[in-house]
Formats: C-alpha cells, sequence, structure tokens
C-alpha cells in the first residue's frame, strides 16, 4: 500500500551529458501529471506520461526533466567569421568616413556581439530518450519507495483506529440487550405515575415493547458495520491501490452507523456511536492520502 506523497530523482551520464528527471507527488483524487520539459525535449511528453501512468495511478505528480553539459563534454567557442569580417569592414568604413583615427585590433573585433559564441546545443529527443527514460525509472523506483513506506505508516494508524472501533462495536453489543428491558420498565412506571395500571401481560403492553423491540434491533446494523471493518482491513493488506476502495467502504461504514445511532435509544449506545464516528472521521482523511 502507499501514499500520495513522495518525491524521486534519477540522474544518467551520457557522451559528456547528463539528464536529470525529477518527481514529487502530493494528494490528488484522480491522477494528474504535469510535466516541465527543455523545449527540445516536448515531443517526449507523452511517452513520459505513460511510464508514469503505468507506475502511479492516484495524485498529482509533478515531473521536471533538465540536461547540461558534464564537466568531460566542455564545447569549444565557435567563431563568426563572416560576422567578424562585417565588423571589420563597417569600423573601418565609419573610420574612414569620421576620419577618426585609432587602430582597428583583433581584440576590438573579437569583442563585437556575437563573434565569439558557444555553439548552440541540438538535442535530438528521439536519441536521448533511451537515457531519460532510464533516469525516468530511477525517480520513479524512488518515488515509489518513499510512497510505500508512507503507506506502511498510514497502515498501522488505521489498523489502531480500526480496533477502537472494533471494541466499541463489541460494548454496543453488549448493551442492547438491556435496552428493551430499561424500555419497559420506564414505560410502566410512566403508566403507574400516571394512574393508568396496567398487567404485566396486557396485550397492548405486550405489543407496544415488541413494537419497540423492533424499532431498536441494530443487531444488523452491527453486523454489516462488522463485515464492512473486515473488508477494510482486507484491503488494508493488498499491495496494490487501494485508496478509492477504501474511501467507498468508510462511506458505507458511516451510514450504518447513522442508522444505528438512531435505533439505539440509549444514552450508552448514543455515546459509542458518536466515538466510533470520531474515530472513522480520522480513517477518512488518512484515507485520501492513499494511493
Amino acid at each position: 500500500m502507499r501514499s500520495m506523497t513522495g518525491y524521486g530523482r534519477g540522474e544518467i551520464d551520457s557522451n559528456g551529458m547528463k539528464f536529470s528527471v525529477e518527481l514529487n507527488s502530493v494528494n490528488r483524487k484522480q491522477s494528474d501529471i504535469v510535466v516541465n520539459l527543455p523545449r527540445d525535449l516536448a515531443e517526449l511528453e507523452p511517452r513520459i506520461r505513460q511510464t508514469i501512468n503505468e507506475n502511479i495511478s492516484r495524485g498529482r505528480t509533478n515531473v521536471s526533466v533538465a540536461f547540461h553539459q558534464g564537466a568531460n563534454g566542455a564545447r569549444h567557442l565557435a567563431l563568426d567569421t563572416e560576422l567578424a569580417r562585417s565588423y571589420h569592414e563597417a569600423m573601418r568604413a565609419l573610420q574612414k568616413e569620421l576620419n577618426a583615427p585609432g587602430e582597428i585590433t583583433i581584440g576590438t573585433i573579437l569583442q563585437a556581439p556575437g563573434v565569439m559564441r558557444l555553439p548552440e546545443q541540438v538535442i535530438n529527443a528521439q536519441e536521448v530518450w533511451p537515457v531519460i527514460e532510464r533516469a525516468l525509472r530511477a525517480a520513479l523506483a524512488d518515488l515509489i519507495k518513499m510512497r510505500e513506506r508512507e503507506g506502511r505508516h498510514l497502515a498501522k494508524d488505521l489498523i489502531r483506529r480500526l480496533k477502537a472501533i472494533r471494541k466499541y462495536l463489541k460494548e454496543i453489543r453488549a448493551l442492547h440487550p438491556d435496552v428493551v428491558k430499561k424500555y419497559r420498565a420506564a414505560l410502566l412506571d410512566r403508566l403507574q405515575k400516571a394512574g393508568l395500571p396496567i398487567e404485566i401481560n396486557d396485550e397492548r403492553l405486550v405489543k407496544e415493547i415488541s413494537f419497540f423491540a423492533d424499532r431498536a434491533d441494530v443487531s444488523e446494523e452491527l453486523t454489516r458495520v462488522e463485515s464492512h471493518l473486515a473488508q477494510f482491513a482486507h484491503h488494508l493488506r493488498k499491495n496494490e491501490p487501494v485508496g478509492r476502495t477504501l474511501e467507498f467502504i468508510t462511506q458505507e461504514i458511516f451510514r450504518e452507523l447513522n442508522t444505528l445511532g438512531a435505533k439505539g435509544n440509549d444514552a450508552a449506545i448514543s455515546q459509542r456511536v458518536v466515538a466510533c464516528k470520531a474515530e472513522l472521521e480520522k480513517i477518512r482523511e488518512q484515507v485520501q492520502n492513499l494511493e
């Protein structure tokens, strides 16, 4: 299991050139890839996106690709002879027109803009793609390793919260049988205080208590919540993207807890339902960090 937060870097030297790829990812419900490429490598963007999509299914991934001349690949200065000759002729013509004294030296000409320059660095994207791909895959391996490490920490926290919810559910199961007994005693007490004595086996009383017991029965909700928790724990152990699945299961647990809280009709049960929801809300926040 992986989180959606991480960083990776890959760097490859080839023929005096150094190519580097940096990746960083943050939370995002869908896959979102932002690629920053030098102009000469712009045509490689689809390949880079495809490679990332094959390895990462969720989150915003920022990609930065760069290249520069390595220490062993120093470039020689280029001399524009034609431009130098043009400068020289223009200088002589100006000197003659102005009748200005002075010597036109080679140093003067070499200082003119554009005469001496670094050669333009043209990169063939198709030729360098294998090198960039190696750097990209190295960065991906680094990124995935970091995401997996973070994912393990999140899984431990989620398991601890699942145990807390199971503990509250166990307490609710223990409290539930007394709910009908308490209601029956409270109903009899109200009737007596109202001056309406009634036999314990009165059909109307039995029917009212049976109706209440049916409305307050939360055994099905408890069973479904426990089943959802088991599914949640099962998916946590999978070595594949599970974030969306866990989000759905979390929503289903919330739905069952809402029903359970509405049917509980007992302060002690309601307190434990609230505690379950508090833990589940923290789980929901953490699940949004998972791939």
